[in-house]
């Protein structure tokens, strides 16, 4: 019998009636599952754990703070260490205190979406699923090569996976949200909105400068904590504020669905290789079209010409404002509904799952199974 027989056997025998698998997912350190505020893979976590609940599966979740997501929680820490990004010593204790409460469990399978508890995969007897949540061409990417076969890796769209084709993916999977907690608003007001975290690559300023353009109000509402997000709020975002361009804070969960279900529509210029972008999908959940540069994943998320504009420059940004209103809000929310919804993504991470309990870790490159 080989390994792999052998994890499969595990596995069907310590399935419960239906199909249930025993899953153990182990979220970053940083936010509450789903998130107060800002935190894009806390919300699409929200959404796959409730989508696997839903699906018959049996979730325990190693997180920090609080859930209210259908899952056993086991904190690492009772508070999540916020003001700390970019400090590594929290993700080295919160991966530290998961491997130990792993040790404890009897789990069918690991799906890891940290940034240090990858390291220690190797120590687990059965499979870790790791999707992978930044850009997999710099260091994240070679980590993951050093890692080899001790991890399966899921990428969060086709764009994210072409920079880094070298590495062991074992499929594609969309990231997604429970859609139901998403206020459709089909009736728009006249401001434009620009959502996320305040650095030069997200575009702040030039949502601004667009919209001014097109003589329209715009609200910012940014995650501004850490000090280069203040640096660059400072150098590129204060000097354009106005009437007309107004910073509103950092909005919680429910002031984050007012303004994105009543903008006229979602500014995203982004200045990078966006390797999903969750505002993108939460917007379009809302019923509100999306006004976007076409770099990264964009245009595998955005619709063009159904649920938004997936533009190539910087100067089509202020005509496609204006004409925004042409996008029928009851398609952006099918739009989501059908490719972006948490039973979709619960059922093909269910089917990862499978896949690698089956087969173990990932095929060579050019037999990837691609899943969305």
């Amino acid at each position: 019998m080989t390994a792999a027989d052998g994890r499969m056997e595990r596995a069907q025998q310590s399935r419960r009636p239906g199909g249930r698998l025993r899953i153990t997912m182990i979220a970053p350190p940083w936010q509450d599952v789903p998130p107060r505020a800002y935190g894009g893979i806390e919300e699409m976590l929200a959404g796959l754990i409730s989508g696997l609940d839903r699906r018959g599966h049996e979730v325990t979740l190693i997180g920090a703070g609080h859930t209210t997501v259908p899952a056993r929680f086991l904190p690492t820490y009772a508070r999540p260490p916020s003001e700390r990004i970019g400090d590594p010593l929290p993700e080295l204790l919160h991966a530290a205190r998961a491997r130990r409460l792993l040790a404890g469990l009897d789990a069918d399978i690991v799906h890891d979406h940290s940034l240090a508890g990858p390291l220690t995969a190797a120590c687990r007897a059965v499979p870790t699923v790791v999707t992978c949540h930044g850009p997999a061409d710099g260091e994240l990417g070679e980590c993951y090569r050093e890692l080899g076969a001790d991890i399966c890796l899921v990428a969060i769209s086709e764009a994210q996976r072409r920079h880094a084709p070298d590495l062991g993916w074992v499929a594609t999977v969309h990231n997604a949200l429970d859609v139901d907690t998403y206020p459709f608003q089909p009736g728009k007001e006249e401001w434009v909105l620009w959502l996320g975290r305040f650095h030069p690559y997200k575009g702040a300023h030039l949502a601004i400068d667009a919209a001014r353009a097109a003589g329209r109000r715009i609200i910012l509402a940014g995650k501004l904590t850490e000090p280069a997000e203040h640096a660059c709020f400072d150098a590129y975002v204060r000097p354009r504020l106005g009437p007309d361009a107004t910073y509103v804070g950092e909005a919680d969960a429910a002031r984050k669905r007012e303004l994105l279900a009543a903008a006229r529509c979602l500014l995203f210029p982004i200045q990078w290789e966006e390797p999903f972008g969750m505002v993108l999908i939460e917007a379009m959940a809302c019923g509100t079209p999306v006004v976007a540069l076409g770099r990264g994943a964009v245009p595998e998320v955005v619709a063009d010409g159904r649920t938004g504009y997936v533009l190539q420059t910087v100067a089509e940004l202020p005509e496609a404002i204006e004409s925004i209103e042409r996008i029928d809000p009851h398609a952006c929310r099918k739009h989501v509904e059908q490719c972006f919804s948490a039973e979709t993504m619960a059922a093909a991470y269910e089917q990862v799952y499978w896949q690698v309990l089956r087969s173990g870790p990932a095929p060579a490159p050019g037999g990837v199974v691609s899943v969305s």
